[in-house]
């Protein structure tokens, strides 16, 4: 196993704006069939005010527990403000490709995952990482940066405010809310260059409500992008793996049936890559 940490900077980055890399052992002697492995690249939410630790790591051991590579983006949150996200998403999109060869990484197998406001940041990605303004700052081909599939957990996608989590806006866009929300609010950003998605909310959740993944879809089927929707009856917000692994000290955090995501989600991965 190699681990790494290795600092992202773009304008405007946070000094502790880095990308932790799990990269699994593949040896080429003849003793494993796979050579290159896929990788998840995930988001942790966080309200865009900090980047959860139960969103992350556990995340990514699930990850490789099934043979993928996997690094956790620890993006800079407020008062840092949008675009910056979104280009040190792209800046370790474009680094994990660097190093592909080095890795062992299917760079044509690279899937952004995110959580809450972590699934805003892999949504976001998912509609503009092919817009001129993240190839031109990045320095690279649009190619270079495009996703093979996004995987979004109870994200938050829409500025509407019946439906927002207007705090994540907030801290998003600063003085530039007012102005700019309708940009970032996602369904509205759908294009037919989006990549597959796979989603899953539950209808209990009060922070961010399931219509956030209801309109994100609606909006993938508009433009006939594949699209993998689970909502689930029972379950508050930010359950990541909603499994005993990420348990809350006060016992909250586990809802079994809800656990049963990250399996369809394996399902999900399985056929995308054949």
């Amino acid at each position: 196993m190699i681990y790494e940490e290795i600092p992202i900077r773009e304008e405007g980055s946070a000094e502790y704006a880095r990308l932790q890399v799990y990269i699994q052992d593949t040896p080429h002697d003849g003793s494993l069939k796979v050579k290159r492995r896929p990788l998840i690249l995930i988001c942790p939410g966080g309200a865009y005010m900090r980047t959860s630790y139960r969103e992350g790591e556990p995340t990514a051991l699930h990850f490789l527990s099934k043979g993928y590579h996997a690094c956790v983006l620890r993006y800079s949150v407020a008062p840092v403000h949008f675009p910056t996200q979104v280009l040190e998403v792209g800046r370790s999109v474009k680094l994990i490709r660097d190093h592909a060869a080095e890795w062992n990484v299917d760079a044509d197998r690279i899937v952004v995952q995110g959580s809450s406001a972590g699934g805003h940041l892999a949504a976001s990605y998912g509609v503009f990482w092919d817009q001129d303004f993240l190839a031109s700052r990045l320095r690279a081909e649009t190619e270079e940066l495009r996703p093979r599939g996004i995987m979004l957990s109870y994200p938050v996608i829409t500025a509407d405010p019946k439906y927002a989590h207007t705090e994540s806006f907030e801290m998003l866009l600063g003085d530039e809310y007012e102005s700019s929300s309708e940009k970032v609010s996602l369904e509205k950003q759908v294009t037919k260059s989006t990549p597959p998605c796979f989603l899953w909310h539950t209808m209990e959740d009060e922070t961010v409500p399931v219509e956030n993944s209801l309109l994100f879809t609606m909006a993938l089927r508009r433009e006939n992008i594949p699209a993998e929707l689970h909502i689930f009856p029972e379950g508050a917000h930010g359950l990541s793996l909603a499994s005993p692994v990420v348990e809350r000290e006060n016992g909250e955090g586990v809802q079994a049936e809800c656990a049963r995501w990250i399996d369809l989600a394996d399902a999900w991965l399985e056929r995308l890559f054949g």
